[in-house]
């Protein structure tokens, strides 16, 4: 993991496309502003957490997707 210490108003880059800045810090929270491509998709982690156990749990029961669908002659 990579640490670094940022003020407001300053920012990280992570590769050519993303951009990471400081806009405020308040007492013990930080908001950050993120510029990334609209095809990169953006969440916190605790949703991001939240969509892979639903997407895991929409996906159970189906074993074989094949076996469930009409055979083509």
């Amino acid at each position: 993991m990579l640490v670094l210490t940022r003020k407001t108003g300053e920012a990280i880059q992570i590769g050519e496309d993303i951009e990471i800045s400081v806009v405020s810090i308040k007492g013990d929270q930080v908001k950050l502003g993120i510029n990334a491509p609209k095809n990169v998709e953006i969440h916190r982690k605790e949703i991001y957490l939240t969509i892979q156990e639903e997407n895991a749990e929409a996906s159970k029961g189906i074993d074989n997707l094949f076996n469930i669908l009409p055979k083509k002659q």
